[in-house]
């Protein structure tokens, strides 16, 4: 098995303090939520929590601390495969989020990112080892390597999904694992 496809189904800290003191001298007041849907990704240059829920799908969380700029993609699918280039594909999803951090112009030398998701929720999505999920956290993975992203925490793979919080001025996330 490749070992970028390998998964740890033991949860890894997600990281970060805890909500309530995440941001400093940020109230709850000033910070934006967002529901982040399947396909969708989101970026934003002021304080935000972004929640989704996840199964198979990964999210990938990068941020700047210079500048408390952040961002996250939700992803369905690993690569593009041809028709409308949609953030639904990893590959897709990702490289539209990082041209936002450079259009903003943050250097991609500067940018954090965290992981998760990539569950095998269904047993029959699972394919010996290699299911979707693990292809997600593959190209996620491959992805944030090519870009020399560094991943300071992960928390993928496992059996059930998993509800995620995450603030895009400093990378802090929250998740809850879902009953399967």
């Amino acid at each position: 098995m490749n070992p970028l496809a390998q998964c740890d189904d033991r949860p890894a800290e997600a990281g970060g303090p805890s909500p309530s003191s995440r941001l400093g001298m940020t109230t709850d007041a000033e910070v934006r939520e967002v529901y982040l849907a399947p396909g969708q990704f989101f970026f934003s240059t002021e304080p935000a929590e972004v929640v989704m829920v996840l199964g198979s799908c990964v999210a990938v969380g990068m941020w700047d601390e210079v500048t408390g700029a952040g961002g996250i993609t939700h992803f369905l699918l690993p690569r593009w495969t041809g028709g409308s280039k949609l953030p639904k594909y990893g590959d897709i999803a990702n490289t539209l989020l990082l041209a936002r951090f450079e259009r903003a112009g943050i250097p991609v030398r500067r940018l954090r990112a965290k992981v998760f998701g990539g569950g095998c929720v269904m047993e029959s999505m699972c394919a010996g080892g290699n299911g979707l999920g693990v292809q997600n956290v593959e190209v996620a993975r491959r992805f944030l390597t090519s870009h020399r992203i560094s991943v300071v925490a992960q928390d993928v793979c496992g059996r059930s999904g998993m509800r995620l919080s995450f603030w895009t001025s400093d990378g802090a996330a929250t998740v809850r694992r879902l009953r399967s």
